[in-house]
């Protein structure tokens, strides 16, 4: 097999000492790594592959491990659309910029204490940040009424769910008629597809969610491009009547989700390093996510493989990531 690699890219995936000390750093901060290589098909490619990392800009030389802000939580509202304005946050009238509103007039938390032992660069945990991402997906919206899309609406959303100073099980005593559910899935899958912030994302992600979806039914995985309507279900504010309930609802769910054999893809707006597309973030039930940049076809089957059912990250490809560390833990389902 041979391989044309150009700068610091060939140089980790040769084994330098760089990439060496990444798997290395990776691995003494307990983050479930796996030396297994990203690429699955010789090259040149021998599967047909669609590569469109040949017709594009995508920087090949630049470190990616660290190019991932920190979040405490992140937001993909249903639009139905794989395309938008520019800074979706500044669309006048829509929910991401009524929760950009509602997410600046709030009072800024105070700013965690960091961790003990400081993770490598762009690795973080969600406990140590206090921002609210704001993204817009493709998936389509439950309801059909316009009125909750609206400053009150958005503040309820955020008071009851979104707000980085409350926890996961959200506030308990509440007078909106919200409801919130479990995602049914053992992964999320997000690609960047925002043609009007960078072309290179557009061409990039119709591309690899063909692809993924090919490779997880190849490995007997069901798969949605659309979030499954969970309306017809019990809520979690009709089952808990506290927030401690609540909170072991949802983790009983989560723990469950694993052995579904589910995933969901979903087409989002602007992440950051659309140099380095294709952009793709890959959540699981317990709340990692792992940031992969410079995806393409080639990668896919073993992301599918390592990541998305062993639970293992590919250094050689990772941009960062939110609760990677799994101290005691073998991959990034267990608990």
């Amino acid at each position: 097999m041979s391989f044309s690699l150009p700068g610091k890219l060939k140089a980790f995936v040769f084994g330098s000492p760089d990439g060496t000390n990444v798997y290395q750093n990776l691995e003494n901060a307990d983050v479930p790594v796996t030396t297994a290589e990203c690429r699955s098909c010789a090259d040149p490619c021998d599967q047909d592959h669609d590569d469109f990392s040949s017709k594009l800009n995508i920087d090949m030389d630049s470190d990616m491990l660290g190019s991932v802000k920190p979040y405490r939580r992140q937001v993909v509202i249903s639009t139905g659309k794989t395309d938008w304005e520019h800074d979706v946050t500044k669309a006048e009238g829509t929910l991401a910029a009524l929760l950009k509103t509602a997410n600046s007039s709030s009072s800024t938390p105070k700013k965690p204490k960091p961790a003990n032992d400081p993770l490598p660069s762009g690795l973080f945990l969600h406990t140590e940040a206090k921002k609210l991402a704001i993204l817009n997906g493709s998936h389509r919206s439950f309801s059909h009424d316009e009125s909750e899309e609206t400053v009150i609406g958005a503040e309820a959303l955020w008071k009851a769910a979104l707000d980085p100073a409350i926890d996961r099980a959200g506030v308990t005593t509440r007078t909106d008629n919200l409801n919130t559910w479990v995602l049914p899935y053992s992964c999320l899958v997000l690609l960047c597809s925002h043609k009007r912030r960078d072309k290179r994302c557009a061409v990039a992600a119709p591309i690899l969610e063909k692809t993924f979806h090919q490779y997880l039914e190849r490995e007997g995985w069901e798969v949605h491009t659309d979030l499954y309507n969970l309306t017809s279900e019990p809520s979690l504010e009709s089952r808990a009547s506290s927030s401690t309930e609540t909170e072991q609802l949802i983790e009983t769910q989560l723990k469950s989700l694993h052995a579904e054999r589910r995933a969901l893809i979903l087409k989002n707006s602007h992440v950051g390093g659309h140099k380095f597309a294709g952009n793709c973030i890959i959540y699981t039930p317990r709340g990692a996510g792992v940031w992969y940049g410079r995806v393409t076809p080639h990668e896919v089957e073993s992301i599918v493989k390592h990541t998305i059912i062993d639970g293992r990250v590919l250094p050689t490809i990772l941009r960062g990531g939110v609760d990677l560390p799994c101290r005691g833990k073998k991959t990034l389902y267990d608990w």
